[in-house]
């Protein structure tokens, strides 16, 4: 089995694309419970939510505050899941409620071992 990462792309800047607390209950619950879904399987390997604060840091000791302040849509968090290959990836990631917003996204990728002290 392979690690993907899943990015959650969505607009976290604009107000009126904000959910109402009632309407975020009610997104919250369904993402518990794809999660839950991905976890049934043993699949799911963590994530974390990211604040709407940050920096940027550029080549030449350039940083500027972000992240990405120029766009409106932003990582708003990441899960890890296991999977035999993209493909089974994928079909993890299509019944993600987030893909329900519109504009929102996610961008699967696969952790490579780069890093790897082995």
């Amino acid at each position: 089995m392979d690690e993907f990462i899943l990015f959650f792309r969505l607009d976290i800047i604009t107000k009126e694309k904000q959910p109402s607390p009632e309407q975020l209950q009610v997104y919250m619950k369904q993402y518990q419970d794809w999660i839950a879904g991905i976890a049934e399987q043993n699949k799911f390997l963590g994530g974390k939510g990211l604040s709407t604060e940050g920096k940027v840091m550029k080549s030449k000791g350039v940083i500027t505050d972000g992240p990405f302040a120029e766009l409106k849509e932003s990582i708003a968090g990441f899960i890890m899941v296991q999977a035999k290959d993209f493909d089974e990836a994928v079909a993890l990631t299509k019944s993600c409620p987030m893909l329900n917003g519109e504009g929102n996204s996610v961008e699967i990728r696969k952790v490579s071992g780069v890093h790897n002290q082995e």
